[in-house]
């Protein structure tokens, strides 16, 4: 056709001209029916989740098609209970294993079902939000030092049990203190 014409949307049904149309796994949409089926959110090429004759977002497509149930999460890289007595290793042979007062507490990412976990707010980090420093995955808006709630730069934090400071609360209250503090070398000495 000369102008694009006959084509039915995917979602009206109604025909869709070459100036409206939007294409998705051959189909046509208008663009203004080119929507999630569940949150009507605006997709486009990088959005878009297809199932059968169904769009989504990825979001949505992933809530109602994604892997669900016991053992989610549980591939390469996950943590494991296996006690090594396969490969010769007796359990008294382990280190073991001490608990913390810290919930937050942890050198490497905590994981949910295969996602890292934010150890301030305790919601899973995705890749767009992530930011890593001092051993774990946090939000962009978490990352903040957990004294006086200044934002941190991977190169501007100090860690210690698991939660972030700013270089100064940190010295503040971590560092060195009393008597004989910077006498080190090249100090004046006092001697009679």
């Amino acid at each position: 056709m000369p102008f694009g014409g006959g084509n039915k949307c995917g979602c009206c049904q109604k025909t869709v001209y070459f100036a409206e149309e939007v294409q998705c796994e051959g189909k046509s949409w208008h663009k203004s029916c080119f929507l999630c089926m569940v949150c009507k959110k605006n997709l486009d090429s990088t959005t878009v989740a297809v199932h059968v004759d169904e769009i989504y977002c990825k979001s949505c497509y992933g809530k109602k098609y994604g892997p669900k149930g016991y053992g989610f999460g549980g591939g390469a890289g996950t943590l494991s209970m296996d006690t090594g007595e396969g490969l010769g290793i007796k359990p008294e042979e382990q280190a073991p294993h001490r608990p913390t007062t810290n919930p937050n507490a942890s050198k490497f990412a905590q994981k949910q079902g295969g996602s890292d976990v934010c150890p301030r707010c305790g919601k899973t980090v995705y890749a767009a939000e992530k930011v890593v420093g001092g051993g774990n995955s946090w939000h962009k808006g978490c990352f903040r030092c957990a004294k006086c709630g200044k934002g941190l730069e991977s190169t501007t934090l100090a860690d210690r049990d698991g939660e972030i400071f700013c270089k100064g609360c940190y010295a503040k209250n971590f560092g060195p203190k009393g008597f004989g503090f910077g006498q080190g070398a090249g100090a004046l000495a006092h001697s009679q």
